[in-house]
């Protein structure tokens, strides 16, 4: 039987190399035989050995295990007929990171997760739209790694866990029978890859959390509790996924002379008594400037004005809602003597009783709804 090569030999290291002996030897290795620099097939079986005795020897258990047994394959010393027989005794079938007898790692990238904000706007900027920019904490590809978590130079392999499908299969009996699960595997978190040698920078992560600033337009139109999804401004993927949406939730300031019920516009204008019963005409500030609003003679108080199209816009499309002026006829207060003789006088023309003695009678009539 061949000598089954020394997981020391494999690395090119001696039996009491350092930790960091170690570690440099494989990402020496690593950069020579990867499959993305070296397209040789018998590099990338090359890569597969060095990934798994790297695995192996990087691990301070699984070390002392190896160094007690060796090849012998254990107390029993029955032996190993080859490198991949080692991988199984550690990894069980299939070998550290598919070393000798599987592909290279599934990679199985996965969609970064939504952020969400809430922003405060004024009246006005609801109305017609605003562009902001948000101050947000968010993860980010790491640029040293690109993405994958390994450091520079290496690469992650197949995880030893699920064997590189990202989910983990376990058989259970219960009373309707034998079922099977499927989870997602805990050690490459469901992307089917393992890091062995940790991205300095993001600690394997892949990731890591940047404040960054993000420029949203918000559309004309938009009400309070509206919610608004930007693209591709969330948290960065795994594994080189897409990155995840942020979610813009949307406040509105209330305004001091508008209410506002879906795209239409409610206000109140007072008028006088004189106004009401000349007529005029009047102009008042609307949303988009001043607006012209014409009193016929006699008006009466709760008339209502429509101003169409002085609305709020529709979002996302065209139109208008409308503005509607309810008109309050004021009643004067605090009279001069010279005012209170008019309005007497007004009284008498009109055959108005306004005594306080003597009390005038009126008349009912049927409300109008």
């Amino acid at each position: 039987m061949a000598a089954v090569r020394d997981l020391y030999e494999v690395l090119g290291v001696t039996r009491d190399a350092s930790d960091d002996d170690i570690k440099k030897a494989y990402r020496r290795l690593a950069r020579e035989l990867h499959p993305d620099v070296n397209g040789d097939a018998v590099a990338e079986e090359r890569f597969k050995e060095v990934a798994g005795a790297y695995e192996i020897l990087a691990d301070p258990g699984k070390r002392r295990q190896y160094d007690a047994f060796g090849s012998t394959g254990g107390p029993a010393g029955a032996g190993f007929n080859d490198i991949q027989d080692i991988f199984d005794m550690f990894f069980g079938q299939g070998g550290a990171g598919g070393a000798g007898r599987r592909r290279g790692p599934r990679s199985r990238i996965q969609h970064g997760e939504d952020l969400g904000v809430r922003i405060m706007l004024g009246f006005r900027d609801a109305v017609f739209g605003a562009r902001r920019d948000l101050e947000i904490e968010r993860l980010v590809a790491c640029e040293r790694c690109g993405g994958n978590g390994a450091e520079p130079g290496t690469a992650p392999v197949s995880c030893r866990t699920c064997g590189g499908e990202g989910q983990v299969q376990a058989v259970r009996r219960s009373v309707f029978g034998t079922v099977m699960t499927a989870t997602p595997c805990t050690t490459c978190r469901g992307t089917g890859q393992q890091v062995l040698d940790a991205c300095e920078r993001c600690f394997g992560e892949g990731r890591r959390r940047e404040q960054t600033t993000v420029t949203i337009e918000i559309p004309a139109g938009v009400s309070d509790g509206m919610e608004l999804r930007v693209t591709g401004n969330g948290h960065a993927g795994i594994a080189g996924g897409p990155p995840g949406d942020l979610y813009v939730g949307i406040s509105v300031e209330a305004a001091e002379e508008f209410d506002r019920r879906g795209q239409d516009v409610f206000t109140v204008l007072d008028v006088s008594m004189t106004q009401a019963t000349l007529g005029a005409e009047l102009e008042i500030g609307g949303l988009d400037g001043p607006e012209h609003i014409a009193l016929e003679p006699g008006t009466e108080s709760g008339t209502v004005v429509r101003i169409k199209g002085g609305g709020v816009p529709n979002v996302n499309r065209r139109g208008r809602g409308d503005l509607y002026v309810t008109l309050h006829v004021v009643t004067p207060g605090h009279l001069s003597r010279e005012e209170r003789k008019l309005w007497e006088r007004l009284s008498e023309l009109r055959g108005e009783q306004t005594s306080k003695h003597e009390p005038a009678r009126a008349r009912l009539r049927r409300p109008e709804f």
